[in-house]
């Protein structure tokens, strides 16, 4: 075989292996779908230090509920300020459940802005795993297939370390939007 054609063949098994890589996730609804919804997010604390999601898992047992959250548009912060509604600016865990609601079936665009590090799962899929520590930066985008109008599961793990803060959430069929805080809800 020559080097050309192995080559060739070699750009090809990479194009194929993208395009798997970038098929849309998809996700389930919730079944059945919730009623009698509160606005917002369930969010449980922990407080630590850490650098990393695989550390901040130890607050799934220890968090304590929390006031729950408005949604997910917490803008970056001042040093200082409170992060979420934790009553803390630093060392903050945080454990959030609850639902997240598409109004029309199609694929979306995911992403967020974290500071500091964010895995969340919705419907099912892991839609950003964004470890570290880092200032209030994008995550990378997703699509995501929603097969169905309506509410789908959501629940994340979220840490701040220290300096300041933020947690939102974008998604668009299109181009991705900041979700409403009226798109979440918890029971």
């Amino acid at each position: 075989m020559t080097i050309l054609k192995t080559a060739a063949l070699a750009a090809t098994a990479i194009v194929l292996a993208t395009a798997t890589w970038a098929a849309p996730l998809k996700l389930q609804p919730a079944d059945p779908q919730p009623t009698g919804l509160k606005q917002g997010l369930g969010v449980k604390y922990y407080f630590d230090s850490v650098r990393t999601l695989r550390e901040a898992e130890r607050a799934y047992k220890k968090a304590k509920p929390g006031k729950p959250l408005a949604g997910l548009d917490y803008r970056d912060t001042a040093e200082g300020d409170e992060t979420l509604t934790s009553g803390k600016a630093q060392k903050v865990i945080a454990v959030i459940e609850g639902y997240v609601r598409f109004d029309a079936p199609g694929t979306y665009k995911i992403d967020f802005m974290s500071n500091d590090g964010l895995e969340m799962k919705i419907g099912g899929q892991e839609v950003v795993f964004f470890d570290g520590v880092h200032g209030c930066d994008p995550s990378k985008q997703v699509e995501a297939e929603v097969p169905v109008a309506g509410w789908y599961p959501l629940e994340g793990l979220y840490f701040q370390r220290k300096g300041t803060a933020c947690l939102l959430m974008r998604a668009g069929i299109g181009s991705p939007e900041w979700m409403e805080n009226e798109s979440f809800g918890y029971k």
